[in-house]
């Protein structure tokens, strides 16, 4: 986790946002995991996939007692108030960033205006896998998966990339020269 409890951020309150596809389901992963190192996260997640994995995790933080917000207020106060970090786990590598439909539209105008902390999970919410787009969100952390994408060399946050599981062979083949993880890490800061 970048941010650790003792990392100084001033509260364990974390707004996970999940969007319907496999961005949406490491998000449901991503608040299970908060949730068992004391943070406190609540979920919106405003279109639930129907795969059962997805609905398997969302079983899980439901029984975490990980509370679901039946809608995301637009008073931008609002959530700057009740929260010390979005997670943004909503439009990942797969979505087609030039025909976002509500509601994720509408919780991308009001990210671009919050000001807490947004860590944004593989790809920023908005922009597109290969280039940054100026209708995406700016996050102050991204957290790449298995390897950096492309529009992540756009970034100027902080950036970590997490998992290691990648095989040689894929690594290889694509010319990946990923960093080498100390330890047992599962993230390493880039």
């Amino acid at each position: 986790v970048p941010f650790p409890p003792s990392s100084g951020i001033p509260g364990t309150q974390i707004l996970v946002i999940c969007g319907p596809d496999q961005n949406g389901s490491i998000g449901l992963v991503c608040a299970r995991h908060l949730r068992m190192f004391e943070y406190e996260p609540t979920i919106y997640h405003p279109k639930r996939s129907s795969h059962s994995l997805h609905q398997d995790f969302t079983v899980q933080c439901e029984k975490m007692d990980i509370p679901f917000l039946s809608y995301l207020p637009t008073e931008v106060q609002l959530i700057n108030d009740a929260y010390n970090l979005v997670i943004d786990a909503m439009l990942g590598p797969e979505a087609d960033c030039a025909n976002i439909k509500e509601p994720y539209s509408g919780i991308l105008v009001t990210l671009k205006q919050i000001k807490i902390p947004i860590a944004s999970v593989d790809v920023p919410s908005g922009w597109d896998v290969e280039e940054r787009s100026q209708d995406g969100i700016n996050p102050e952390v991204l957290i790449s998966l298995t390897a950096p994408k492309k529009c992540a060399t756009s970034f100027t946050g902080k950036h970590f990339l997490a998992g290691r599981f990648l095989p040689y062979d894929i690594q290889k083949k694509y010319e990946l020269n990923l960093p080498d993880f100390p330890g047992t890490d599962c993230l390493i800061e880039l």
